[in-house]
Formats: C-alpha cells, sequence, structure tokens
C-alpha cells in the first residue's frame, strides 16, 4: 500500500469477509483514528515506525518480535531478520529529473477554462458575495456542534473526494459526522422552516433558499485537523455566514476568512451552554466589527 493520501484518508478499498468482525492493521501514517483508513468503524488501527510496519508485513502475525522471534525461510531453516539500515540523505541528493512544473501563460485573458454543466466531479466557482448587515440578523443555528469537531467533522473525506471539484455535490457531506449538542445524533438537526428534523446539508440549503442566514456553534480547538479549503467552502455555500465557538484550530480560522465568512469567539466560553435549539441570532455592530474590538450578538 502506498503511503500516500488515498489509504490515509479512506480511500483504501479494503475487502474483507465479515466488515462487522473486530480486525487490525498497522500502518506508518500518521493518523488512526475510527474509519480513518477504510471507512470501517471496527477496523482498529496502529501506528508504528516503517520498520515495524514491514517486519510484522513479512511475519504476517501481530505478535512478531523482530528482536527476538524467528521466521521460517524457504529452505525451513529458522531465520531472524537483519536489523533495519539505511541513509539520512540520498549520497548525490535529490535527482529530479521532471520538476512537474508548467509555466503559466504569458497572456491568461486568452485561457478558457470549459467544464461541462453535467459533469458531477467538476464544477466552475462563483465568488461569495461579501455579507451585509441584514444578512447577519436573524440567523438561525445550522448545527450547535457538541464535543470534537475537526475538518472531518464539517467535511468527511474517504468517497466524499470524488466531488472535490464540484462544491454542490460535496457540500452534501457538510457535518454529517458532527454530534448535535441538542439531540445527541449525528445529521439531525432542527430545521425551523419546514419544522422538522432533517440532515445538516438538507437543513442549509432550506434556510439558504428561504434566504435566511444561519451561524455555526462549536466547542474547543474547533476546525482542528488537514488544511482542507472545503471544510470553510462548503458551510459558506450552504448560507453560513458566522461560526462562533470557544477557541478555533488557526489554519481552519483562517479558512473560514478567506471564503468571506466571520470566524468569532466567545468573550465568555460558557456562554455556549446558553445557545438554544431555537434562538434567532443577530450581530447587532456589523458595521463596526473591528480586530480588537469585541461584537455584540444577541
Amino acid at each position: 500500500m502506498a503511503n500516500a493520501c488515498g489509504p490515509c484518508i479512506g480511500q483504501w478499498s479494503r475487502h474483507t469477509d465479515d466488515p462487522t468482525r473486530a480486525n487490525s492493521i498497522i500502518t506508518s501514517f500518521n493518523r488512526n483514528f475510527s474509519k480513518r483508513n477504510d471507512g470501517n468503524p471496527q477496523t482498529r488501527s496502529f501506528v508504528a515506525s516503517p520498520e515495524i510496519v514491514t517486519a510484522f508485513a513479512i511475519a504476517g502475525d501481530l505478535t512478531f518480535n523482530p528482536l527476538t522471534d524467528t521466521l521460517i525461510n524457504e529452505d525451513g531453516q529458522a531465520v531472524m531478520l537483519d536489523p533495519p539500515s539505511g541513509v539520512e540523505l540520498p549520497a548525490k541528493g535529490f535527482a529530479v529529473e521532471d520538476a512537474g512544473y508548467l509555466a503559466p501563460a504569458a497572456d491568461s485573458s486568452k485561457v478558457v477554462i470549459s467544464v461541462s454543466p453535467s459533469s458531477n466531479r467538476l464544477q466552475l466557482l462563483t465568488p461569495f458575495k461579501p455579507i451585509t448587515n441584514d444578512q447577519v440578523q436573524g440567523m438561525r443555528i445550522l448545527i450547535k456542534a457538541k464535543g470534537k469537531c475537526t475538518t472531518d467533522h464539517i467535511s468527511m473525506a474517504g468517497p466524499w473526494l470524488e466531488f472535490r471539484g464540484h462544491l454542490q455535490n460535496i457540500a452534501k457531506n457538510t457535518f454529517i459526522s458532527a454530534v448535535n449538542y441538542f439531540n445527541g445524533e449525528v445529521n439531525q438537526v432542527l430545521n425551523l422552516v419546514t419544522n422538522t428534523y432533517l440532515a445538516v446539508p438538507d437543513s442549509g440549503l432550506a434556510y439558504r433558499d428561504a434566504g435566511i442566514s444561519t451561524v455555526v456553534f462549536g466547542e474547543e480547538n474547533y476546525g482542528e485537523g488537514s488544511s482542507r479549503e472545503h471544510a470553510a467552502m462548503q458551510p459558506r455555500f450552504l448560507g453560513v455566514k458566522a461560526v462562533v465557538v470557544k477557541s478555533f484550530a488557526r489554519i481552519h480560522e483562517t479558512n473560514l476568512k478567506k471564503q468571506g465568512a466571520l470566524a468569532l469567539t466567545f468573550a465568555n466560553p460558557e456562554d455556549y451552554e446558553k445557545i438554544r435549539q431555537d434562538d434567532s441570532v443577530d450581530i447587532q455592530d456589523f458595521a463596526s466589527m473591528a480586530p480588537g474590538n469585541p461584537s455584540r450578538w444577541c
């Protein structure tokens, strides 16, 4: 398996005779939370060094200890693995014949990007319009996320990455694994337009299409994880104008601002508990908002 993005983010098409059976894998990747590698919550993923992972792969036994245990070779002899060795850096440096770089056109005005309107994987982006004062009055809550809410909760990876180039399609996974504070469930939030519980993306679209802006509330280190732009683009696409949390992961806060959304933190983190499911949220001093000048909202 390649030590690359595919298996690391849930795109390993791993076949098993019983997906409900607990099983273990050992990888040298940097992530090992539930469903990360193969989309199966029953897979227990353990992280080890490349040398140890290789030793386990050769032995085919998770109890194998390369320091003390032997393996049987093709001649029927018990042998031990040689200790790993290598060089820190290539002796001749990094020889790259093709850097993979193409210089941009001297005159980009003549470049035409053609995308089929029927494509499910590619879609030309339309710039988001700047937020106005009217849009941050009477906002409804899209979701009040409970506990950890990473970029994977906001924009799940795995098979959804097929739609990375199509914002409308990939937005259908927005917050689908985040826990709703009000009922402890995932992907079930109250929508006050339909007065029913909807999937989070469906609720966002219902509010957006009704001309109602939405706001998201979260807890500590909201948006930690990779710096995927989609975790900021998708809520913005669904009509989210503000994200208010106890604290942000730095890169995600930056990405929200780049997409023109308001990234706000509670002056008093305990105020997170005061947010009710049916609240209507106004930002009262939108026009005078500035760094170091706390905003007021109700």
